[in-house]
């Protein structure tokens, strides 16, 4: 894709690291892009890989986690909160649908804040990009642990985490076929996991009143808050722009595929649940999914749906590193990270040195302590990105009208789209929810994403 006018092209000729914020007007970088000089990613991937990708990701393990907690607060009422949910994730979905046609690159994030903002905040954007993928992957690797200690009866949880990060690590390795093919064989497994809910569930739709909420609207908004967590990853969807043919026109509609499939099969669940047990069961259930299966069929078929969730975990874990390593070797094709981060594998065409790392620090991660803490640190990253993201399209509609956009948000007073503008909203609503201690170490993490841009800057 050409961009109009100088200013975008000259933000992508950025020098080693970070290029000074200018008036050094003289400057020329001295090498070529990175990813010029090393094989080039191949463009594998069509849009039915993607897209069950993508749903693969956002299903997820949170499904399996957070129904509970949900209907506790909602009652059954929690397809409402669903739905509200999926409505909020909309808006920066969205958002990221017309970022992606118009910068189609595995760079994603890093590549529209640097068009839109310039090079420092797309650094600090795509370093917590980053460290979210990797905070998610050790965190769900501790999931994955959690369950299968628990179907086997081990107690090495720390080794069975460590040993699935190193299994994934050498899936990503091998290649991105390979990679979309596991991730897709996972993503129907962990959807039958919800289809055998669903199937149970339909025979019983209409037997409870579906708006009784105990605790009345405040409780549907606080399990929409909750709920939202569940939808995270379609953002990931746009990781894959560099391995996918026509990125500019799949990836946006991958996108939007991969969250109404998401949508549809989150809120039949939600109807068949409270359909089958009492939403006051499904609340204090450490286990809700098993509990259904448990009350409809017996015991013997728990294994079936912790199997199960074993797969939903390990996908994730999975899908959250390749969107680390996508990224970071982008960010090395634009000299904002070490060109070895850049180097792409002779023989199996993935970006191996940049695998290695990210596999490493997941395996590290692991030994952080509290699920729940790291997960709230992902979140917050994510938060902070979305903003950084729904600004990006405000800025760009303005700035930059005459770029191309094989896709465009529908909707706008005065040139000003609406959607991102509710997006960037209900991010900053979403991050104030987060503890103080997960707020004041994200502070720090990102702070520290802003130190190294200048300290690089100093440095040329």
């Amino acid at each position: 894709m050409v961009y109009s006018g100088t200013r975008i092209m000259v933000k992508h000729c950025l020098s080693l690291y970070i290029v000074p914020d200018s008036t050094d007007h003289d400057y020329v970088p001295s090498q070529k892009p990175v990813s010029q000089k090393s094989p080039s990613l191949k463009r594998e991937l069509g849009i039915f890989e993607i897209t069950l990708s993508g749903v693969g990701i956002i299903l997820g393990a949170g499904i399996y986690a957070l129904i509970g907690q949900a209907t506790g607060l909602s009652g059954n009422s929690v397809w409402l909160a669903f739905l509200i949910a999926a409505l909020l994730a909309a808006f920066t979905g969205l958002s990221y649908a017309e970022l992606s046609s118009m910068f189609p690159r595995a760079g994603a994030e890093y590549e529209y804040v640097s068009s839109a903002f310039g090079i420092r905040l797309a650094f600090v954007i795509g370093w917590l990009i980053i460290l979210s993928g990797v905070l998610s992957a050790a965190t769900v690797a501790l999931g994955f642990a959690g369950y299968f200690s628990s179907l086997t009866g081990s107690s090495a949880v720390l080794p069975s985490a460590i040993g699935l990060l190193i299994l994934l690590t050498g899936i990503l390795l091998y290649g991105v076929k390979e990679t979309a093919w596991v991730a897709i064989i996972s993503t129907l497994i962990e959807v039958s996991g919800l289809v055998l809910i669903i199937a149970i569930g339909i025979p019983r739709l209409g037997s409870v009143n579906y708006f009784e909420m105990p605790h009345g609207i405040t409780g549907i908004f606080a399990a929409s808050a909750l709920i939202f967590f569940a939808y995270q990853g379609f953002e990931a969807v746009v990781k894959f722009s560099d391995e996918t043919m026509e990125p500019q026109v799949t990836v946006p509609r991958a996108l939007l595929f991969a969250l109404v499939i998401s949508v549809v099969l989150y809120i039949l669940v939600a109807f068949c649940a409270v359909s089958i047990l009492s939403w006051e069961q499904i609340a204090v259930s450490e286990a809700p999914f098993a509990d259904i299966v448990a009350f409809s069929f017996g015991t013997e078929m728990v294994v079936i749906i912790s199997l199960i969730a074993l797969f939903a975990t390990a996908n994730t874990a999975l899908l959250s590193m390749y969107a680390s390593t996508r990224i970071a070797y982008s960010m090395a094709g634009s000299f904002s990270f070490p060109k070895a981060f850049g180097w792409v594998h002779p023989a199996r065409n993935t970006p191996w040195v940049t695998i290695g790392l990210i596999g490493m620090f997941s395996v590290l991660f692991v030994f952080s302590g509290s699920i729940a803490f790291v997960a709230n640190l992902t979140n917050f990253t994510l938060f902070i990105t979305f903003i950084v993201i729904n600004a990006a399209v405000l800025a760009l509609r303005y700035h930059e009208p005459d770029i191309p956009r094989p896709f465009r948000i529908p909707g706008s007073v005065k040139n000003v789209p609406l959607v991102p503008v509710a997006g960037l909203f209900f991010s900053i609503i979403l991050l104030t929810q987060l503890e103080l201690p997960v707020m004041l170490l994200g502070l720090v993490l990102a702070g520290t994403g802003v130190a190294i841009t200048f300290l690089k800057t100093r440095s040329v």
